[in-house]
């Protein structure tokens, strides 16, 4: 696909007074994180992670010494080289790959881009935006979304809000 740093979790506050963080996971689990001591193109260095029982996880960055600190990265998305990771398997992909892809109907028709994807427990679900700001959810399905690739993604059109 691209080059495009793959963003692995985000942080969603801090955990206790030390200056760990609380992250939600976007990879296959907590153990994912492990063999990347170093995020955000070096500005965050991982020096421990551990489950946090939930589906989450809990890290401690070499940088962050306090609760203060920890708060401040609220929001922030960790981010790896892709070339770190490893190969995907056919039909395998990176929710940054389908992030700003231009979003078309089956027929051809210009719909907007990809804002997100989320998965909210039973199926990854794409968010879309129109040309005029509104948004709106397709899940992602064959019957849905039949095909993307690195320049497009094509929903059916019974989906197209």
């Amino acid at each position: 696909m691209t080059d495009k740093p793959v963003t692995l979790a985000a942080v969603t506050g801090a955990h206790g007074v030390a200056g760990e963080v609380r992250l939600k996971l976007f990879g296959d689990g907590w153990e994912s994180l492990k063999p990347h001591k170093s995020f955000n193109g070096g500005a965050l260095t991982l020096t421990k992670v551990r489950s946090d029982g939930k589906g989450g996880a809990v890290a401690r960055f070499a940088e962050i010494a306090d609760r203060n600190s920890a708060e401040a990265l609220r929001g922030t998305t960790l981010t790896v080289p892709r070339a770190g990771l490893p190969e995907l398997e056919e039909g395998e992909f990176y929710f940054s790959d389908l992030l700003d892809l231009a979003v078309v109907t089956d027929t051809g028709e210009p719909v907007g881009h990809v804002k997100a994807v989320e998965n909210f427990g039973a199926t990854d679900v794409i968010e879309i935006e129109k040309p005029d700001g509104q948004t709106f959810m397709v899940p992602l399905t064959r019957q849905a979304v039949p095909e993307w690739n690195d320049e497009r993604l094509v929903v059916a059109e019974g989906f197209v809000d």
